[in-house]
């Protein structure tokens, strides 16, 4: 193996937090999308958890951990300083409250017929309460989280505030979240993002032994 290989899926935003690292590092990895329900056996091999993202190094040392996967993309290249963009502390807070808390309001919001103990409203309001208009409050005035530059706490919010936003798109723009809403039309319209989000090929499958 010359290149590291990255199992990945294109809507995941577990996934797309990852390959926006990569990418923005210019790192160099093998891509392979998989079919969520028909997981390489490669995958399940590096990874038992078999859910991507998951980094197979040269070395054969394995990242399964979306925010592992982009510290090690910026520890390759970290051009416009996303680490340095705030103390880590403050964007690991921002992460954690997402991943932890934000990522089950989200999963409610988008199946509600999962969570019928609450209407897609009370799920919707429990979202903006916790990080919608946490957001909106830090966002006001300007253009990243921090500042005028981006960070990782941004990147790997991004696509899971893009998530929820998709619900229900006429409802997300009228919404009283004006800093939110440039922060995500900004996003969509990077060339990052456009990147990342490319049409891929049909899943990966593993080579028969008659194609090596």
């Amino acid at each position: 193996m010359s290149l590291p290989i990255l199992y990945t899926f294109r809507r995941c935003p577990y996934a797309m937090r990852a390959r926006l690292a990569l990418r923005y590092a210019a790192a160099e990895v093998e891509m392979r999308e998989v079919a969520l329900r028909a997981k390489p056996a490669e995958l399940l091999a590096a990874s038992s958890k078999g859910t991507v993202p998951v980094l197979v190094l040269p070395s054969g040392a394995v990242l399964a951990q979306s925010l592992d996967i982009m510290l090690w993309a910026l520890a390759q290249a970290d051009p416009d300083g996303w680490l340095q963009a705030a103390p880590w502390a403050a964007q690991a807070e921002w992460i954690q409250r997402n991943d932890l808390e934000f990522k089950p309001l989200l999963d409610r919001y988008k199946y509600p017929q999962r969570f019928p103990e609450a209407s897609v409203e009370q799920h919707r309001e429990a979202g903006m309460e916790l990080m919608l208009r946490p957001l909106e409050q830090a966002l006001s005035g300007q253009a990243w989280l921090f500042g005028a530059q981006p960070s990782v706490a941004d990147m790997a919010l991004l696509p899971f505030i893009r998530q929820f936003a998709a619900v229900d798109a006429a409802w997300f723009e009228a919404a009283p979240l004006p800093a939110l809403q440039a922060w995500l039309r900004a996003f969509v319209a990077s060339e990052l993002f456009q990147a990342v989000m490319r049409d891929r090929p049909a899943p990966w499958v593993a080579p028969s032994v008659s194609d090596a």
